[in-house]
């Protein structure tokens, strides 16, 4: 459906002004009803606001998911009672003026900042400066890529942000705006809250960088106008629509607009304006009206936005149902995996674990990629500039580039902030099911955008490699010690630490059927054993643990291990056998998070009462969760060292030895 931009505004008796004047009083009083929050921006922001929606944007209250909508972005998503008059305004089912005059409370759906899934139409959550517009940037990615594979009947929309000062001097917002101008991504358009106001004051206080200068450079479509300037906005955006480029519109406004004694002071940003000076705003921009009070003329002005949204759904449906591309797009909108994938994994893990395959996880986990990209197109890969250590892209995977949108990987560039938060974008906007890769160690770069994949439940598939101090002599550096714990430390994430070529494929599978959590696939540099001895149809990667080697008698001690320690508790099992008579059983934890999950029963069966020991090249923090107080671990206690990986497990004496005599000494 090809979307024609409204430059004029629809024939009304209520003015422009007075919309954007219900946001400006709706956000005012809100806020000093909470007795919290931010009410500058969103009383600055409200003319463009309005112009954006009243005029262009193309979205349904009714149905607010429906694919080819425009998405919003409020990546200054502090100022959250703009998007709440909003949606309040346009008639969202969710959100009655009772939701606004609950604002920031326990069990509203007006949270302090825009929640996904909290309330209808927020397309993501923001509040982190600068991951909204980098978001966006991943799905204006998905919305051309989508296009490519459909066509523009079907897919044809844009993606507009609101992003302040703070979220353009945050470091991820170089690295997207970067992406975003090589890759041209002209259906992104961000408007820039140009209010030279912070917290703490003037912006001049911290920078003199030329913004506009900094997107030109960037490769995208620059414009400068007057946010208060009803016709200038409106033909900036009409501009931006027609540009091959993306589009920075900066609108230089007066933060706290309407204010008369504290607008354009940094006073406005982040507290109530206080009785007396809201009283003087509804008086100095014309507004008598009681709080949380609109009238109904603006009020029906406004629905005919949602009306005109609901004709322009309604007529895309139609499209939909005419097209030959409808049970592909709609198969891949569900996000819907074919069997075949699944019953390729298994295919696969049969036939290693007969060939006995010894290859690095990393290594591993490309071979189950070429099955997994070879059996669905949904799958869209990626990498920080580390495609051939991460080994992240398949036989027959295309390339996006600058205007050809068509194929499956993306050169993220060395961006692994600026990756994870488009891969956050290439979800929510739906059609695909992203994967990116890194260094484990490099996870520090992207955790602000990972914790908004498990915070928002998104299927985003993190691949980190060379996860340990075997990957030897790049040296501490590049060795992750601390970065398990802090992963498993967040909630909604699945880590997988595979041991071998079976539980890599495991781990995909499993990362891949988890719809509403992101996961993460810690993976070695290093050559690994295959540890199975037969193959199964069960995932036994799927309950996070599971008892790999079983003593013939009554164990003594039972030896847990992830990844490539795996194989070292099964050579310290086999020593402690073979050289003292001590029956330990050995088991595998490729997930803490799976194992969390199951029952107690199975979780005792697993563990044993036998004492235990655990070994991970990595920092002991979480480990006593599994070993008791009375266990032994045997792992990193600091940084690593720069030498061959065998050496530098010796030098720490992460090896056999040291297991198999920690684990006689529990015992004895």
């Amino acid at each position: 459906m090809s979307q024609v931009a409204i430059k004029t505004a629809p024939e009304t008796a209520v003015s422009e002004r007075d919309m954007a004047n219900a946001i400006r009083a709706l956000a005012m009083d809100s806020v000093q009803k909470a007795n919290s929050g931010h009410p500058g921006m969103p009383m600055g922001m409200a003319d463009v606001a309005t112009v954006l929606f009243n005029r262009f944007i193309t979205i349904d209250p009714s149905k607010p998911d429906w694919p080819d909508r425009d998405r919003f972005v409020l990546s200054a998503g502090h100022g959250s009672m703009l998007q709440y008059a909003l949606h309040y305004l346009l008639g969202y089912s969710d959100m009655p003026i009772e939701e606004l005059q609950r604002f920031r409370q326990l069990g509203s759906r007006t949270a302090g900042h825009p929640e996904y899934g909290h309330a209808l139409g927020i397309e993501t959550t923001t509040g982190p400066l600068g991951q909204g517009i980098s978001t966006a940037v991943g799905m204006a990615l998905a919305e051309r890529m989508l296009a490519a594979r459909h066509g523009q009947e079907l897919v044809d929309h844009h993606t507009y942000v609101i992003a302040g000062d703070g979220c353009l001097q945050e470091g991820i917002s170089h690295e997207a705006i970067d992406l975003a101008g090589h890759l041209r991504l002209n259906r992104l358009i961000v408007f820039w809250d140009d209010n030279s106001i912070s917290i703490d004051g003037p912006t001049a206080l911290s920078t003199s960088m030329d913004q506009p200068a900094r997107f030109a450079a960037a490769g995208w479509n620059v414009s400068q106008v007057d946010g208060h300037d009803i016709e200038a906005v409106a033909e900036a955006i009409e501009a931006a629509q027609r540009s091959d480029r993306p589009s920075l519109i900066a609108c230089r406004t007066v933060i706290g607009k309407g204010a008369p004694n504290l607008g354009g002071s940094e006073k406005t940003h982040g507290a109530p304006l206080g009785d007396a000076e809201i009283a003087a705003t509804r008086e100095n921009i014309g507004w008598p009206y009681a709080p949380f009070e609109v009238p109904d003329e603006i009020l029906d002005a406004w629905r005919e936005v949602a009306d005109r949204g609901r004709l322009a759904r309604l007529a895309w449906e139609q499209n939909l149902t005419a097209s030959p591309q409808r049970t592909a797009f709609e198969s891949a909108i569900s996000g819907a995996l074919p069997e075949a994938v699944f019953e390729a994994l298994s295919a696969f893990r049969k036939e290693h674990v007969e060939k006995e395959t010894k290859v690095a996880t990393r290594k591993a986990s490309e071979m189950a990629l070429g099955v997994i990209n070879a059996a669905t197109d949904l799958t869209i890969g990626g990498s920080a500039d580390l495609t051939h250590s991460n080994l992240t892209i398949t036989k027959g995977m295309n390339r996006i580039a600058p205007g050809d949108y068509a194929g499956s990987y993306v050169h993220y560039g060395i961006r692994e902030h600026g990756m994870a938060a488009a891969m956050n974008g290439i979800a929510l906007h739906g059609g695909f099911i992203p994967y990116g890769g890194t260094f484990l160690c490099f996870a520090d770069y992207a955790r602000g955008a990972m914790r908004l994949s498990a915070l928002m439940g998104q299927r985003v598939i993190y691949v980190m490699t060379h996860d340990s101090i075997g990957l030897g002599e790049d040296g501490p550096t590049h060795q992750p010690i601390e970065h398990l714990a802090m992963l498993r430390a967040t909630p909604n994430l699945n880590v997988f630490r595979p041991a071998d070529i079976i539980e890599t494929a495991e781990c995909w599978e499993l990362a891949l059927r988890a719809k509403e959590r992101p996961s993460v696939l810690v993976l070695s540099r290093q050559n690994l054993p295959m540890l199975r001895y037969a193959h199964t149809d069960e995932n036994r990667s799927s309950r996070g643990a599971y008892l790999l080697r079983g003593p013939a008698g009554r164990r003594a001690v039972t030896l847990i291990a992830t990844g490539s320690e795996v194989e070292i508790a099964v050579s310290a099992a086999q020593r402690l056998h073979a050289e003292h008579g001590i029956a330990a059983a050995v088991v595998s934890m490729p997930c803490w998070e799976l194992f969390e999950e199951q029952d107690d029963e199975y979780r005792r069966a697993v563990l044993g009462s036998a004492p235990r020991v655990a070994v991970e090249a990595a920092a002991r923090l979480g480990w006593d969760r599994w070993i008791g107080d009375n266990g032994v671990f045997i792992g990193m206690t600091g940084f690593g060292a720069s030498a061959p990986a065998p050496d530098l497990y010796r030098h720490f004496a992460i090896t056999p030895e040291a297991v198999a005599e920690a684990a006689r000494k529990l015992v004895i």
